[in-house]
């Protein structure tokens, strides 16, 4: 009973700290490009016509677009701690969550940096809609979410690797 409540909860914290780091994500890459959301976003989630401010808006956005990498996230670090020690697993797990969102951070702020230093309008291939008056910032923005994603998948092998080492599980 107790693997099950920790099981359960796993996700669900998972899944939270994922929607909540979306939020706070798409303020932050909406302060750089506006667009991004009004051109793209908006009309992606159908809330190009929904009577909210537009940081409520966009709040929603972010976590509508990560809540569910966070359930994918939580379950599989849920399965994991099925093998794992019931004792110390819940504990040991939350820092492999927290570890999965500090890489998916620093991933985004590489993304953010890798589109100043080598992307440009002239030399990609992305879609961009014709309104777009701010082509730079929009791609810095795009470039941000892209690596953001890289880092949740790469910060859920550094957090299992964690989760597995400090569980003191040995494969011999």
């Amino acid at each position: 009973m107790k693997q099950l409540l920790i099981f359960i909860l796993i996700i669900i914290i998972s899944s939270l700290s994922a929607g909540i780091y979306g939020i706070i994500h798409d303020q932050i890459t909406f302060t750089i490009s506006p667009e991004y959301f009004t051109c793209l976003k908006f009309p992606q989630f159908g809330m190009e016509h929904l009577k909210l401010p537009v940081r409520i808006k966009v709040g929603i956005i972010g976590f509508l677009a990560t809540w569910w990498m966070g359930l994918f996230l939580g379950i599989a670090y849920a399965l994991i701690s099925l093998f794992l020690n019931p004792e110390t697993i819940f504990k040991i797990t939350l820092r492999s969550i927290l570890i999965n969102l500090l890489i998916t951070v620093v991933s985004g702020f590489s993304g953010y940096l890798y589109s100043i230093l080598f992307l440009s309008p002239q030399h990609i291939n992305w879609y961009i809609p014709n309104n777009i008056k701010d082509i730079q910032h929009y791609i810095q923005v795009g470039s941000i979410h892209n690596f953001g994603y890289i880092g949740g998948i790469a910060g859920l092998v550094a957090g299992i690797t964690y989760q597995i080492r400090k569980s003191n599980v040995h494969f011999d």
